[in-house]
C-alpha cells in the first residue's frame, strides 16, 4: 500500500476547505488587513496542521508589520478591535456605560464682560424702580450695596437721562433723589464728574430729545438751588467747552434763564411741580413753626413726624441750622432741642450727612450771627462736643473745627495788619494822587492773596469821601489792573463789597446806587467785561442786597451814551463824549507831527483831564507813527511817560489793543507787524512796558503776556 504521509484525512480537508473560503472573502474585503493570515499562521502550532504549504500565508505589501495596538486594537492598517465597524459610532450618554471622558473636547467662545457694563444694567433696573415706586430709602440702599463708588458718575449720567426723557414727575424725582445721595452715598467729586458727563454727550442727548439743551440746563441750576453743585460750577465749566457746542449752551441757559433771575430758586424748584410745591421761604417757615411747637409742647414723635412729612429729606440741614439757633436764643430749649436732634438721628430721619451739612452752614454764619447773639462763638463751641458726645455728630467735625480754628485765627492776625496797612497807603494816595507810589507800597506788602480785600477797602472809604476821592479810585483801579490786580482779584473784591452792602449802607446812606456806579464805571473802564458781571451775580448768595445793586449797575450800562455818562459821572474828565475825545486827541497828535512842540502836545493832553482814557493818545500815536511812518511821535510818548502823565498801565492798554486789532491794521498798513514789533521792544528798552508784556512774534501779531495768561 502506498504510503500515507502527505495526504489529508477527510476531517482535515474539510477543515482545509472551510479555511480556504474565509480566506476569499476576506481578500476580497478592500479594507482586508494583509497581515491578519500571517498572524493567524504564525500563532498556529508548528505541527497542528501538518501538511498546510507556507506559501499560502498572506504578507502585506509595505514592508510594515501590523502589530496589536493597546487594548487588542489593530495598528495601522488592522481591523481595529472587536466588534469594531470601522466607523465612529455616536456616543450615547443614556448608555449605562456612558464615560464623559470620552466625549470630544470643544472650545467654546466666551466674552470678556466689563464690569462697568455690568454695572450700568444694574443701576438701570435701580431706576426704573425707583421712579415706579418712589422710595428714596430703597434707592439709596440698593445703590450702596452695588459698591463700585468710582462709577457713581455713570449712575448720575444715567439717572438723569433717563429722567429727561420721562414726565416731569420723574424729573422731580431724580432730582430729589441727586440731593438725598448727596455726600452721604455719593461724594461731592462724583456729582460733579457725572454733571460733567451729562454735559459733554449734551450733543447725543440733543438728537433724541428736542429740548435736551433746556432740560439740562434746568438739570444743572437746580443741582446749583440744591446745593449739591457749588455756584462756581457753571462759570468754571464753562472754561472747558469749546464754542457752539451744546454743552456750553447749556451752561449759558443755567447760567442766564435761571440763575440769574429774581427768585430762581423758587422758580427753579417749582419748575417740575416740585415735590413739596411750597417756596423754600415757605419750607424755612414751616421749619421754624414746628421747632417752636416742638419747644413748647416737648411731642419728639410729632416733631419727627412733622419734620418727615415735609418730605424735603436734602433740605434737612436747614432743620439742624434752626434749631441750634433757636437753642442759643432760648438757652432754657437746648436740652429738648438735643433730645430732638438724637432721636432724629437714631431713627435715622436726619442723615449723618445732613447733620454735618447744618453745623458747617452755622459754623460759617457765625459772624452774622454774632450780631443778634453776642456769646453766639462760644455757645457753638459748647453745642459741638456735646453733640460728638451724644453721638449724633460725627467726630471729625470737631476735629475740623479745630483745626480751622487755629488756621483762622492766624489768617485773622494777618488779614488784621494788612488792613490797617491798606488804609494807610489809601489815605496817602488821596492826599499825594501819586499812583506809582502806591503800587510800589502795595509791592512791598507782599500779600497778592489779599488784593480783593484791598479794592473792598479802596472803594468803602471812597464811598464815604466826596466826587474827588471816588474819581480818584476809578482812576486808581484801572491803573492797578494788568500791572498788579488780575481780573480774578477785581471780581473776588467787588463780590465781597456786595455781599457787605447792607452792613455798608449803615455808614453811607446812597451806599447801593455809589457801589453800582463804581461797578459800571469798571466795564467802561475796560477793568471788568460785561459776562464778569454775570459771574458776580452767580456768586452772590440767594436773597442778597447786592443783587439788586448789581441790576442797577446794568442798568447803568444799558442807557443810552452810558460810556459818556459813566466817564464823568463823578466830574471826571470835561464832560465831553467818548468820540469827541478821541477827535480832540487826533487834532493834537497831528499838530504836534506836523512840527509841534513836545511840551505843548503834553500840556493838550493834561488838559484834556482823562488819565484813564490816555491809552487811546498810545493807541493814535502808535498807529499814526506806522500810517506816516514818522517815528517823531515816540518822542511824544517817551515825555508822558518820564512825565508820568502815561502811566505804565495806560501804555500797556494801548499797546494791546493794537496788538488785538493788528490783522485789521495790516490790510491798510502792509508792514504793521513788523513796525508794531519794532515798537514793543523800543518801549521795553525805554521801559514803558514790563519785560513781561510778551515777545514778538515772527509769523503773528505781537501776543502781550497779559492776553496769554
Amino acid at each position: 500500500m502506498a504510503s500515507r504521509e502527505g495526504f489529508l484525512t477527510q476531517e482535515q480537508r474539510e477543515t482545509l476547505k472551510v479555511a480556504s473560503q474565509s480566506v476569499d472573502i476576506l481578500s476580497s474585503s478592500p479594507k482586508s488587513p494583509s497581515g491578519f493570515m500571517s498572524e493567524h499562521h504564525a500563532k498556529s502550532p508548528r505541527g497542528g496542521m501538518p501538511g498546510i504549504n507556507v506559501k499560502h500565508v498572506r504578507r502585506t505589501h509595505s514592508g510594515k508589520l501590523g502589530r496589536a495596538k493597546k487594548d487588542g486594537a489593530g495598528g495601522k492598517g488592522t481591523w481595529g478591535k472587536l466588534l469594531d465597524t470601522g466607523c465612529e459610532s455616536p456616543i450615547d450618554r443614556n448608555d449605562p456605560n456612558y464615560d464623559s471622558g470620552e466625549e470630544p473636547y470643544q472650545l467654546v467662545e466666551s466674552t470678556v464682560r466689563d464690569p462697568l457694563d455690568e454695572y450700568k444694567k444694574a443701576v438701570v433696573s435701580l431706576i426704573e424702580e425707583y421712579f415706579s415706586t418712589g422710595d428714596v430709602d430703597t434707592a439709596s440702599s440698593d445703590l450702596r450695596e452695588l459698591g463700585s463708588n468710582d462709577y457713581h458718575p455713570y449712575f448720575i449720567k444715567r439717572l438723569i437721562s433717563i429722567a429727561m426723557d420721562r414726565h416731569d414727575k420723574e424729573k422731580e424725582m431724580a432730582s430729589v433723589l441727586l440731593s438725598a445721595l448727596y455726600a452721604d452715598v455719593i461724594t461731592p467729586t462724583s456729582i460733579t464728574q457725572g454733571f460733567l458727563m451729562l454735559l459733554d454727550s449734551a450733543d447725543d442727548l440733543a438728537v433724541d430729545i428736542l429740548d435736551a439743551v433746556d432740560i439740562l440746563a434746568l438739570f444743572v441750576a437746580r443741582a446749583v438751588v440744591d446745593d449739591i453743585l457749588p455756584p462756581a460750577f457753571v462759570t468754571k465749566a464753562k472754561k472747558g467747552f469749546p464754542p457752539s457746542t451744546k454743552g456750553l449752551l447749556v451752561l449759558e441757559t443755567a447760567q442766564k434763564s435761571y440763575l440769574s433771575a429774581p427768585h430762581h430758586a423758587e422758580l427753579v424748584e417749582r419748575r417740575w411741580g416740585g415735590s413739596t410745591h411750597v417756596t423754600v421761604d415757605e419750607v424755612k417757615k414751616k421749619i421754624s413753626d414746628l421747632l417752636r411747637e416742638y419747644v413748647e409742647s416737648g411731642d419728639t414723635s410729632e416733631a419727627c413726624r412733622c419734620i418727615r412729612q415735609l418730605g424735603v429729606a436734602f433740605f434737612h440741614h436747614e432743620v439742624v441750622k434752626r434749631a441750634l439757633i433757636l437753642a442759643m436764643e432760648t438757652r432754657t430749649a437746648e436740652p429738648a432741642i438735643f433730645k430732638l436732634l438724637e432721636e432724629a438721628a437714631d431713627e435715622g430721619l436726619i442723615s449723618s450727612s445732613q447733620m454735618l451739612k447744618g453745623f458747617a452752614r452755622l459754623a460759617e454764619s457765625l459772624d452774622d450771627l454774632a450780631l443778634d447773639i453776642p456769646c453766639a462763638k462760644t455757645l457753638f463751641q459748647s453745642l459741638v462736643p456735646q453733640a460728638v458726645t451724644g453721638g449724633w455728630l460725627d467726630a471729625s467735625f470737631l476735629k475740623s473745627l479745630e483745626t480751622n480754628g487755629e488756621v483762622l485765627e492766624k489768617d485773622s492776625e494777618k488779614l488784621k495788619l494788612y488792613k490797617k496797612e491798606a488804609v494807610a497807603i489809601i489815605h496817602e494816595y488821596f492826599l499825594s494822587d501819586d499812583i506809582p507810589e502806591l503800587i510800589r507800597s502795595l509791592e512791598d506788602l507782599r500779600a497778592p492773596e489779599l488784593n480783593p480785600v484791598f479794592l473792598k477797602k479802596l472803594i468803602t472809604l471812597a464811598m464815604d469821601r466826596k466826587n474827588r476821592e471816588r474819581e480818584m479810585a476809578s482812576v486808581l483801579l484801572s491803573a492797578l489792573h494788568i500791572e498788579i490786580f488780575s481780573t480774578d482779584d477785581i471780581v473776588d473784591g467787588f463780590v465781597m463789597l456786595l455781599e457787605s452792602a447792607e452792613d455798608t449802607a449803615l455808614d453811607v446812606l446812597d451806599a447801593s446806587n455809589e457801589l453800582a456806579l463804581f461797578l459800571a464805571r469798571s466795564v467802561i473802564d475796560d477793568v471788568l467785561v460785561p459776562l464778569n458781571l454775570e459771574e458776580i451775580g452767580c456768586r452772590l448768595p440767594p436773597n442778597c442786597s447786592g443783587s439788586e445793586t448789581l441790576h442797577e449797575a446794568k442798568s447803568l450800562l444799558a442807557a443810552r451814551h452810558a460810556g459818556e455818562r459813566l466817564l464823568r459821572c463823578w466830574g471826571g474828565g470835561t464832560g465831553w463824549a467818548v468820540e469827541d475825545a478821541k477827535d480832540k486827541i487826533v487834532k493834537l497828535l497831528e499838530e504836534y507831527e506836523s512840527g509841534g512842540v513836545v511840551s505843548e502836545a503834553c500840556q493838550c493832553i493834561r488838559d484834556l483831564d482823562m488819565p484813564f482814557f490816555n491809552h487811546e493818545v498810545v493807541k493814535k500815536a502808535l498807529v499814526m507813527a506806522m500810517e506816516k511812518k514818522n517815528d517823531k511821535l515816540l518822542d511824544l510818548l517817551q515825555e508822558c511817560f518820564s512825565e508820568g502823565l502815561i502811566t505804565t498801565n495806560q501804555m500797556t492798554k494801548g499797546f494791546t489793543r493794537i496788538s488785538d486789532g493788528l490783522d485789521d491794521l495790516a490790510l491798510d498798513i502792509p508792514n504793521a507787524k513788523d513796525k508794531f514789533k519794532f515798537y514793543a521792544e523800543y518801549a521795553q528798552e525805554k521801559g514803558w512796558l514790563l519785560p513781561s508784556f510778551g515777545s514778538p512774534s515772527a509769523d503773528g501779531p505781537f501776543i502781550p503776556a497779559a492776553t496769554t495768561s
